[in-house]
């Protein structure tokens, strides 16, 4: 008698819906490949560590443990390889300042924390900072250029951030996108000059920069007629009113607003 295969059954008797065979070998394929990519990534940011912003695919492939063949079965050429570093420096760096920005505390604080991270991070991994700003090392012209879309990132979130105290304070949030890019790069172009001057510690340099930030910060909310202590405690109530550090003490009629100047 010949063999009749049976359609597997879920708990339930009804067949369970299971891919071809081609397929799972198709979806494990595919994860193997991403997987081998990042380690070739991780490989290239250790190279770029021990060798440089002007590290090589010899440097790279050693770290790897690979030829250069091999890593070129994984990325179509040295641009590819370029972009994919860049999203990992844009992760981490995500990772690193997307909790600050949740963090409550005084505005010079959050201010403080967020420019601090920044710097920690390029200070942190300082040949990589400038691998990816120099992009000397792609072979092409990339469309998606990773510093545009970290400063681009960090911009959209701080202008969210920015929007909802401004709309809380019923200030016009017209401007807070142009601001928050105009702010984050003004950061970044800082931390360029650091990097290469090293003049100043990175305390000194986050002090400053929070100290500019503020001053233009103060000035939008003075011209709507609010004053606010920069190192009284900030927090947004559920209903998104700003509420300070004197409305968590204060009388029970509080509105929770800031100060009226």
């Amino acid at each position: 008698m010949s063999h009749i295969s049976r359609p597997v059954k879920a708990a339930n008797g009804q067949p369970r819906n299971e891919p071809p065979r081609g397929d799972k070998r198709r979806e494990r394929w595919r994860g193997h490949r991403q997987a081998r990519r990042a380690e070739f990534v991780e490989a290239t940011v250790r190279a770029i560590g021990q060798y440089g912003a002007e590290v090589g695919m010899d440097d790279i492939a050693a770290e790897a443990g690979v030829s250069k063949p091999v890593l070129y079965r994984h990325f179509s050429d040295k641009s590819d390889l370029y972009l994919a570093v860049g999203e990992w420096g844009t992760e981490l760096l995500m990772q690193r300042i997307g909790p600050t920005l949740d963090e409550g505390g005084s505005i010079h604080q959050r201010i403080r924390r967020i420019i601090s991270t920044y710097l920690g991070v390029i200070e942190e991994y300082p040949e990589l900072y400038r691998f990816v700003v120099r992009r000397t090392f792609a072979d092409r012209p990339v469309q998606d250029d990773p510093v545009t879309t970290e400063k681009t990132v960090i911009a959209n979130s701080l202008s969210r951030l920015l929007g909802e105290y401004l709309r809380s304070l019923n200030l016009d949030s017209g401007g807070v996108e142009a601001w928050s890019h105009g702010l984050v790069g003004m950061v970044q172009a800082s931390g360029d000059w650091w990097l290469d001057r090293q003049s100043m510690s990175r305390e000194d340099l986050t002090d400053y920069l929070t100290r500019i930030i503020w001053f233009a910060i103060d000035g939008v909310l003075r011209s709507g007629g609010i004053v606010l202590d920069p190192d009284e405690p900030l927090e947004l109530s559920p209903d998104l009113r700003v509420i300070t550090g004197e409305d968590t003490e204060g009388s029970e009629d509080a509105e929770g607003r800031a100060h009226q100047g």
